[in-house]
């Protein structure tokens, strides 16, 4: 069984950065493709974005101001946001899953628990 660990969340002022990490242990050979997803309070969840070898899918939300990159060997994606807006403020997920395109659609098999980003005015 796969588990993701996130961290780096916290609370930040509009137009500041922060950097999240997720972490994979455990079984993890069917693991193609790891991303993030976010739910604010009162709304959705969102795909924010997604990397595999092949590929890189970021949301037009935050293209631009988010970039996601993947360190394979020590099986940790990140997510660098910076230009930070109050709109962003959310729980954020990492997602791991054997297919790009299933993850991106929200179907990962596997998901962490979360970490909270706060943006402030």
């Amino acid at each position: 069984q796969l588990q993701l660990v996130e961290s780096g969340g916290g609370l930040v002022q509009s137009g500041g950065s922060l950097r999240l990490a997720c972490t994979a242990s455990g079984y993890s050979s069917d693991v193609y493709a790891m991303g993030w997803f976010r739910q604010a309070p009162g709304k959705g969840r969102e795909g924010v974005a997604c990397i595999s070898d092949s590929m890189t899918d970021v949301a037009d939300s935050v293209k631009g101001r988010f970039t996601i990159s993947r360190d394979n060997t020590k099986k940790t994606v990140y997510l660098q946001m910076n230009s930070l807006k109050t709109e962003d403020t959310a729980v954020y997920y990492c997602v791991a899953d054997g297919s790009h395109d299933r993850l991106w659609l929200g179907h990962g098999d596997y998901w962490g628990r979360g970490t909270q980003v706060t943006v402030s005015s």
